[in-house]
């Protein structure tokens, strides 16, 4: 199992912020730093000060600033770009990274970000995330020389070049959600892995499950699908520093054990240990505060040796 580190600077962090958590993730040994793609705090525990950042500009910063890690969003909404921007976006942060970047991509969903920075927000987006993934993939597919074109209900593409190309041969899409039929056949026909965010536990395998009939519907190995989630981290070497991390975030002990990655370090290796048993191969450890650097050396050093 490989663990990633998953932020929300929306909650209020300065590039500075991430730069240090990036910088951690890759000394410690973790996979990967991803960000989430909002531009507006939730809940009433920040006011979402210094924010916001914009991710794909923020991944343009730590591609030069990294060298080992992965990058990537989770995810990136269909409302916010259009799809042959995007693609250029994309590569070329693959480029500047030497090939590290994956891109998680949805339809969106938090309608007041859309309200606050003038962003439309149709209600029906599916079928734009649909055309999204057929064009991303389809522009880095052009061979040299050649022209993408696309006629779709929402985006039209005349002549495309097909010069956005990443360093990579398949920049890998990330696809991801608890929908019974729809999410899990676009994963099979454009994803190279699935997320499950933040489940309930006990659904994880049928979830799964659903995303491997969808692959053998088109004759796609189901293998070759890699299969994560999504869960807040908040671990402590003891009871009184768990409870401590609990209340810097606002969340109660309590409820973060039931949801998430959360305890002592051996209950957070344990619930971890489960999930690898359901089928989990990633796990996107959504860390909320940005400050406690000691929080992610923690899991490095007394977690992630167990899994």
């Amino acid at each position: 199992m490989k663990l990633r580190i998953f932020t929300e600077p929306q909650q209020g962090a300065t590039y500075d912020d991430l730069l240090a958590v990036a910088r951690a993730t890759e000394d410690l040994g973790f996979d990967a730093f991803f960000s989430s793609d909002h531009y507006l705090h939730m809940g009433d525990h920040t006011d979402g000060r210094p924010g916001p950042t914009d991710a794909w500009t923020t991944l343009a910063g730590l591609a030069r600033e990294t060298s080992r890690i992965r990058l990537g969003t989770l995810v990136s909404s269909v409302t916010y770009r259009w799809p042959g921007i995007l693609a250029v976006q994309a590569a070329g942060v693959d480029q500047m990274s030497g090939g590290r970047v994956e891109i998680g991509l949805g339809t969106g969903w938090y309608r007041r970000e859309h309200e606050a920075y003038g962003i439309p927000f149709p209600a029906r987006r599916f079928g734009m995330l649909e055309e999204q993934l057929e064009i991303l993939t389809g522009i880095w597919n052009t061979p040299s020389g050649g022209r993408f074109n696309f006629d779709g209900e929402h985006y039209s593409l005349v002549d495309c070049p097909g010069l956005a190309t990443p360093v990579q041969a398949t920049l890998p899409v990330i696809v991801g959600g608890g929908g019974p039929s729809r999410t899990p056949a676009l994963a099979a026909r454009f994803a190279g892995e699935f997320n499950l965010p933040f489940p309930d536990r006990a659904d994880i395998s049928a979830k799964f499950r659903n995303v491997r009939e969808a692959c053998q519907a088109i004759e796609r190995d189901p293998d070759t699908l890699t299969y994560s989630t999504s869960m807040i981290a908040v671990v402590g070497r003891t009871e009184a520093e768990f409870a401590s991390r609990a209340e810097a975030i606002g969340r109660d002990p309590a409820e973060l054990r039931r949801a998430g990655i959360a305890g002592t370090v051996d209950e957070a290796a344990e619930s971890l240990q489960a999930l690898a048993a359901d089928g989990v191969e990633r796990v996107y450890l959504q860390i909320m505060d940005l400050q406690d650097l000691d929080h992610l050396e923690l899991i490095a050093r007394r977690v992630m040796p167990q899994v």
